[in-house]
């Protein structure tokens, strides 16, 4: 018998992995209709095998099946969502990621707070120095704006902290931000210090 069920498991398995493949063929567009056939095939053979086991299975045999049905319900749910997203004219979970895409990408860039952090002495904290680098690299990246190397960088972050610090201020914020779709890059005192000097590498 348990030779039986493992072929039946087997036979369960294949027929789940092709409606899989179906169903990402009808919603890329290669399938002209859903696989209804394949669908229905996979809900009997699941059905069949439940009450077989139900009866002469064991803990794992019964553990096995539960795992693949669980996965079965999920698709099932997943592809239903899209099929109606599809049906009312609206982004689904399949074509938000194809057909949708390309419309998201030349909106421009939004306005945000990227990152924020302070310094007594640079050189002696590295680790921000370069945390503050990496973040506006990383901005630099996503505006496909040029890198500037880190000896430039670390060298305008000492100078601009020296200058703020010769007016009073015990400290420097450094300001990495997205504005009307550029960098903008500035060094404030603290404490209240009014003066504020900005620059973009």
């Amino acid at each position: 018998m348990a030779g039986d069920f493992e072929s039946a498991f087997r036979t369960l398995e294949a027929e789940l992995r092709k409606l899989e493949a179906e169903y990402n063929m009808f919603f890329a567009g290669s399938l002209p209709r859903p696989p209804w056939e394949t669908r229905t095939a996979v809900e009997q053979s699941a059905k069949r095998l439940d009450r077989i086991i139900a009866s002469e299975g064991s803990y794992a045999d019964k553990f096995r099946l539960q795992t693949l049905q669980a996965r079965f319900s999920t698709f099932v749910e997943l592809w239903d969502r899209g099929l109606k997203a599809r049906e009312e004219g609206r982004p689904g979970p399949f074509e938000s990621r194809r057909a949708h895409r390309p419309a998201e990408e030349p909106p421009p860039k939004k306005d945000r707070l990227v990152y924020v952090t302070t310094f007594a002495d640079p050189m002696e904290e590295l680790d921000k120095l370069h945390e503050l680098y990496e973040r506006l690299a990383d901005v630099r990246r996503d505006l496909g704006e040029s890198q500037v190397p880190f000896h430039r960088f670390a060298t305008l972050v000492r100078e601009q902290v020296s200058t703020i610090k010769k007016r009073g201020a015990p400290e420097v914020a450094f300001r990495v931000a997205v504005q009307e779709g550029k960098i903008a890059f500035s060094a404030r005192g603290l404490v209240g210090f009014p003066g504020e000097d900005g620059s973009e590498t």
